[in-house]
């Protein structure tokens, strides 16, 4: 069957969980696994398991009451171990790396950015201060079936755009991460050229999401600023 795992938790940490459950139907019940100083809340791990709404909503309700009350380092929706020895031997192996990472997020939440910029604005932008970029253009114009130079063309405006991107990128989250206590990089998507998280203090959220404001309104309607959270920090376990 195997022990499914919601997240890791300080030894003394409250562990309200009365009146919740977990993922499954019938809905498991929770118990804990513990060693001196650490506790893994777990529960038995239905055959099966998919991503439904039921259970990933289960899986976070877990995690929003630990979170409430403390520290806690929450796993990914679907992790399995084999049995609750297996987890507590994990317990004790990285016992210190998990002190650590419990220490960082205590008091904090993930805020999740993402960036995109309107296309035809950065071509605009490109064509207006390239002038190479202008002469293959003009070049490709003249003579449609100017194959190399079409090509040249296709691959400077690569470049451009990508060079473009990063420097808007490391301005951004540069501007931003004084508000915060540490970023991780998320992969892109391919419509966002910025796609990045937050570890921000509670007391600190409404800085931070004022200074994710006034960066989006400096740099204009063409670019779209999308920011999720307050959010369990998954990316920094």
């Amino acid at each position: 069957m195997g022990t499914y795992l919601y997240a890791i938790t300080a030894a003394g940490h409250p562990l309200r969980l009365s009146g919740i459950s977990g993922v499954g139907e019938p809905a498991a019940q929770l118990r804990t696994v513990r060693t001196k100083d650490l506790c893994a809340v777990v529960s038995d791990a239905p055959p099966q398991l998919r991503a439904k709404r039921r259970d990933v909503a289960a899986h976070q309700d877990v995690q929003d009451r630990l979170l409430a009350d403390g520290a806690a380092l929450p796993m990914r929706f679907g992790l399995v171990g084999t049995d609750d020895a297996q987890v507590a031997t994990v317990l004790e192996q990285d016992r210190d790396s998990y002190l650590q990472r419990l220490e960082e997020v205590d008091g904090c939440r993930e805020y999740h950015l993402k960036v995109a910029r309107d296309e035809d604005d950065l071509l605009r932008e490109i064509m207006r201060e390239s002038a190479e970029v202008r002469r293959l253009n003009d070049r490709t114009r003249e003579n449609p079936g100017a194959y190399d130079d079409k090509v040249a063309l296709g691959e400077l405006i690569s470049q451009e755009v990508e060079a473009r991107h990063e420097r808007a990128r490391s301005d951004i989250v540069a501007r931003l991460a004084g508000t915060a206590v540490r970023t991780a990089d998320v992969e892109p998507t391919k419509r966002h050229f910025l796609s990045v998280s937050f570890l921000v203090e509670r007391e600190k959220a409404a800085a931070f999401s004022e200074a994710v404001h006034e960066e989006a309104g400096q740099c204009g309607d063409t670019y779209d600023f999308s920011l999720h959270g307050p959010l369990p920090p998954y990316s920094f376990v």
